[in-house]
């Protein structure tokens, strides 16, 4: 089995290929070629140089030859410029997600029309699919079934890329699968350009005894999952079978990964538990509109039930969450 990761030397993209490094196998089938494709990559990247691997490097756009000069059965599709950028440059991200996204579709669907396999696609999507709207506010839980109206071009350009996946798969070009994704935290190493990247700063940087900003009101509440859960969501997704029965994978819907629901007020509450007065003091909240007002239109409370019929459940505190990032990274944290 030959199973590629696009953006694998992202934040996620690592995780996920140490998990599949670990198990060496896709579903039950022995993983016999992982090809890490990024445009920018780590030699330090300890798996990098597993026997089992191959590194392609550049935008992915412009490495599809290479990356399907074998079959491929399985894509996991990480690789995608993040909300803020994508707000702030309107052409970078419908290259960097919808024009790339479409190339990779129609490289897939080239393999399964020349006898090829049909490959397995999972898409990363985002719960910033969703948003209120004058017309039709979000209702208390979104589910799949809400109607998705994003607020960002970010948002935007995820749910268009879910929609080609969703026809490539009507087609029988691709067997195309979509997990959205909340935010992930605490993320390690330094902050990217996503909006939600201060909800790990909050708590990354003052057990680090460095200073942080607030830009929303801490009343704000988010839907937020543990790397652990997000990876773990991303793989049962991508590895379920099709069919109607629970465990299983039925029609084209999404899967909204599972969340868990808090407010910034509460994780500085945690924060306060695991790293001291002296870390909250480090946090200072400054409104920033422009993130208020991505942030402010994600939702923050899920239906999950469709995640639940895969056995998949959300983080069962942030304390929780906090205390995996503590034990994942002892070095990061100050004493």
């Amino acid at each position: 089995m030959r199973i590629v990761v696009t953006g694998a030397y992202g934040f996620l993209g690592r995780l996920l290929v140490g998990s599949l490094l670990r198990t060496r196998a896709f579903g039950g089938a022995p993983i016999t070629r992982l090809v890490l494709v990024d445009r920018v990559v780590d030699s330090g990247f300890a798996t990098a140089h597993d026997p089992l691997v191959d590194v392609v490097q550049g935008e992915l756009a412009e490495t599809l030859g290479e990356v399907f000069t074998a079959p491929v059965d399985v894509v996991f599709h990480l690789a995608a410029a993040v909300s803020a950028e994508c707000e702030a440059d309107f052409d970078l991200g419908m290259s960097a997600n919808v024009d790339t996204t479409r190339a990779l579709l129609e490289a897939a669907r080239a393999q399964s029309a020349t006898g090829g396999p049909v490959p397995r696609v999972l898409f990363a999507g985002s719960l910033a699919v969703y948003g209120p709207d004058a017309a039709l506010p979000l209702p208390p839980a979104v589910s799949e079934s809400t109607v998705p109206l994003p607020q960002s071009s970010y948002g935007t350009q995820k749910l268009v890329c879910e929609q080609l996946l969703g026809d490539f798969t009507r087609r029988g070009f691709v067997d195309g699968r979509v997990a959205r994704l909340m935010t992930v935290v605490v993320r390690p190493g330094h902050p990217n350009a996503a909006a939600s990247g201060f909800l790990s700063s909050i708590i990354r940087e003052p057990l680090a005894k460095l200073p942080a900003i607030c830009p929303v009101d801490p009343g704000t509440r988010v839907a937020l999952a543990s790397p652990r859960r997000t990876i773990e969501g991303i793989l049962r997704v991508a590895e379920a079978e099709r069919g109607t029965e629970a465990g299983k994978v039925t029609g084209r819907l999404p899967v909204n990964l599972p969340a868990l629901t808090v407010s910034v007020a509460d994780m500085l509450d945690t924060l306060r538990k695991v790293g001291g007065a002296s870390a909250v003091d480090l946090v200072t909240v400054a409104p920033d509109p422009a993130i208020e007002a991505i942030v402010g239109s994600w939702p923050s409370v899920l239906d999950s039930r469709r995640a639940a019929a895969l056995g998949l459940r959300p983080d069962p505190s942030f304390l929780a969450v906090v205390r995996d990032y503590v034990s994942d990274h002892p070095d990061a944290v100050m004493r």
